[in-house]
């Protein structure tokens, strides 16, 4: 409960986590004035830094509250609670000033403007997203290499003539509004695909026809967190959507109380017919897919990001004629594993779980005889983790993780394995398609050194040949990767993978990226960036640490990582910077980490728990509030993953480690470069403002402490091209001025 300013004032301690009162900021906004007037331009400081010290302060005048909320008997500070409100004048002056000063610092790098140019020249190759059939029709997305958004193109027959179904880059000016969701029905006539803009989680979905690229007047809105399913027919899908909310609550509102609908092409939303609803259940989430036989509606039901689900169904009856006002059956109602749906053979349902068994394994239920006692394991959990599964071509073609890289197993129907493919080195395996009926495979492989492939699989013959490979001007020959493990606090096993220049010396001096995430089971694999291969050429070192709280292991190695368990994680990535340190790929001066989202959170938890580690600090749209997270968006989900401050024990474990509430006065903190975005409506921009606030209010040393507030954007997906170039240009450029790397 919020107590009032007057009880507040009977505090006289700060009431942060230390209890020390912190120095108010007293920041001239002269600089920023005067920038922001256009009288201090970037090209008048080039060669020297902006000046940030701890002396000379050139950081806006944040005002401090005196909100004070009472947490179990536990009072806590939050002067900074009216960054919340992204929309106020007050907190959009803030921005534009916080902006003035970050852009102005970066571009005075004297190397900013090289690596820039590097980067687009890297990132301008062609590149191919695998394909998928729908009749005799294979649709694609290709790049040409500096477009803001790939194209979604069409041809007939792998051999046909490709032609431009979609350019989402036609659909805005500057590239901000980003395909989604696709979906095609069975005879090819329809596409049905999302949009999102500015970087949003809304998303709205259209028709368009795949013959004439003609676009009808179908428009869906107020969807998040779903996809669209076509029934057989071809007449219409059934998608999932939240109530109209007012502009104001678009941003920063909770999302509850999802629906189940069905739209009709040509007809207006408003005449969707409603599937299935559960108000006695406003957090539980829908996700609908049709068998590829069009018998079934098979219904995900999801509690926020518990890995547990529920799994329901609805028998359409005739694929030809699908009757939509049939009962919604049950099927898996106890709530006690994941069931992730892999497809039909008849009434034989095909489920990936993990119950009884952490690491995945595949099971078939006859929804004619559901019992569990008629269950049936087709693949039994295996020492490696299962991914996924589908069925393509009569088999079923099954994805593992060993050891944070892929492994693809192909089975017979009956789980007799067949063969694995031989894949080209260590790394990810994505994008499977295919059809159950068909005769071939289409995946993706990615490395760290191994630009993103398209591969074909043949079932007739069993062999795999590339089918689209890009050429990017590189020689991976010039660079390596290895898997290391190393111990954490507790004795715990951990990967890393570290990627470099071959014949670099472990003498303590290389400026290196460690990357990190752990947590929501989302394991970290092995992915081709462009804008990390400029970092080695840089000469940098670039690491991914596997930590607790990832899938890397299955739900064990997830677990070790939650709720009260969280410090695993963080003790997980601070043993990963001391092995680099240790075994002398760097030094604490040359040692930068970054981490996004969930890794954001982790970022700024290492440089509160230990400041003294750390040579830089990338960290990016992170939960910084752990106590406040839930109360915006789609936040309340996570309390799966991180537990609530509702709750007394939540509050203790969370409080004790929340970024922002652990920022110390009179401590000298790491460089830091905060990225957000102010449109990002997942992990609202509030929980970096505060944070970069505060970070800026108690840094006792000349480290600069920098918040760069991307315009037109969210938490990540779909962001254009150029955007995407010109934030790498700035956070390697951060990086070679406070690393001090020589170019």
């Amino acid at each position: 409960m919020k107590k009032s300013a007057e009880e507040s004032k009977m505090k006289t301690s700060n009431l942060f986590r230390g209890g020390r009162a912190p120095a108010r900021i007293a920041g001239p906004r002269l600089a920023v004035r005067l920038i922001l007037a256009g009288l201090l331009v970037p090209a008048g400081l080039a060669g020297v830094a902006f000046p940030l010290t701890a002396q000379e302060r050139a950081y806006p005048e944040t005002r401090k509250g005196d909100v004070v909320d009472d947490y179990h008997g536990t009072m806590v500070a939050d002067p900074y609670r009216w960054l919340e409100d992204t929309d106020s004048e007050e907190t959009k002056e803030w921005v534009e000033a916080e902006n003035a000063i970050t852009f102005a610092y970066l571009e005075a790098i004297p190397q900013h403007e090289r690596i820039r140019r590097r980067l687009t020249e890297l990132w301008d190759y062609e590149r191919y997203g695998v394909p998928f059939r729908e009749a005799d029709l294979y649709f694609y997305f290709k790049n040409d290499g500096l477009q803001n958004q790939s194209v979604l193109y069409v041809r007939e027959g792998l051999a046909g003539e490709a032609r431009v179904l979609l350019d989402p880059n036609t659909l805005s000016e500057d590239g901000t509004v980003a395909l989604t969701t696709l979906s095609v029905t069975e005879d090819g006539e329809y596409l049905g695909y999302g949009t999102a803009a500015g970087g949003s989680d809304w998303r709205e979905f259209h028709v368009r026809r795949v013959s004439d690229g003609r676009e009808l007047a179908d428009r869906i809105r107020w969807v998040k967190f779903s996809g669209l399913s076509w029934t057989r027919d071809g007449e219409g899908f059934f998608y999932s959507r939240y109530p109209a909310a007012s502009t104001a609550d678009s941003l920063l509102g909770q999302n509850r109380d999802q629906k189940v609908y069905y739209h009709r092409v040509g007809m207006a939303q408003e005449e969707d017919a409603l599937i299935y609803e559960r108000p006695d259940q406003p957090e539980w989430g829908f996700g609908v897919r049709v068998t590829e036989d069009g018998r079934y509606a098979v219904m995900n039901v999801s509690h926020g990001t518990d890995e547990r689900n529920r799994v329901y169904y609805q028998d359409l009856g005739q694929s030809g004629e699908p009757r939509l006002g049939g009962e919604v059956v049950r099927l898996l109602d106890d709530f006690d594993a994941s069931y992730d749906f892999v497809g039909s053979d008849g009434s034989t349902f095909f489920f990936v779980t993990n119950l009884e068994a952490p690491r995945q394994r595949l099971i078939a239920i006859d929804i004619e005889r559901p019992d569990r006692a008629n269950w049936r394991e087709v693949v039994a959990e295996q020492d490696d983790v299962l991914q996924s599964a589908r069925i393509i071509a009569g088999r079923l073609v099954m994805r593992y993780l060993h050891d944070a890289h892929s492994r693809v197993r192909i089975h017979r129907m009956d789980g007799t394995l067949e063969t694995e493919l031989e894949l080209p080195a260590l790394g990810t395996v994505s994008g499977l398609s295919g059809k159950a009926d068909g005769t071939e495979m289409f995946y993706a492989f990615t490395s760290y050194l191994y630009p993103t492939t398209v591969f074909r699989h043949d079932f007739e013959t069993g062999e795999t040949a590339v089918f689209r490979a890009p050429e990017v001007d590189f020689d991976p020959s010039r660079y390596i990767t290895r898997q290391v493990f190393f111990t954490s606090k507790d004795g715990t096993r951990v990967p890393m993978f570290i990627t470099h220049r071959r014949g670099v010396e472990r003498t303590g001096g290389n400026p290196t990226l460690l990357y990190a995430y752990g947590g929501f089971n989302i394991s970290l694999t092995p992915s081709f960036s462009i804008s990390n291969l400029v970092w080695l050429e840089m000469g940098g070192i670039y690491a991914v640490a596997n930590l607790r709280g990832g899938g890397e292991y299955g739900e064990e190695w997830h677990a070790a990582g939650m709720k009260g368990s969280k410090q695993n994680v963080f003790d997980d990535f601070v043993s990963a910077a001391k092995y680099l340190i240790d075994e002398g790929y760097t030094s604490k001066e040359k040692l930068a980490i970054a981490g996004g989202s969930n890794g954001g959170l982790l970022v700024g938890a290492a440089i509160t728990q230990r400041p003294d580690l750390f040579g830089a600090a990338l960290p990016a749209v992170g939960v910084m509030d752990m106590l406040r997270f839930q109360r915006f968006t789609i936040g309340w989900a996570w309390v799966s993953d991180y537990g609530s401050s509702d709750e007394p024990e939540g509050f203790d474990y969370l409080y004790a480690y929340s970024p922002y509430h652990n920022l110390e006065p009179g401590t000298c903190y790491p460089p830091t470069l905060v990225t957000t975005a102010d449109h990002d409506d997942r992990v609202v921009p509030g929980h970096s403002f505060k944070f970069a606030a505060r970070l800026q209010e108690v840094q006792a040393c000349d480290h600069p402490v920098l918040i760069r507030i991307e315009t037109k954007a969210g938490h990540g997906a779909g962001k254009p091209t150029s955007k995407r170039i010109a934030e790498a240009a700035d956070r390697w450029a951060f990086l070679v001025k406070t690393l001090g790397i020589g170019m």
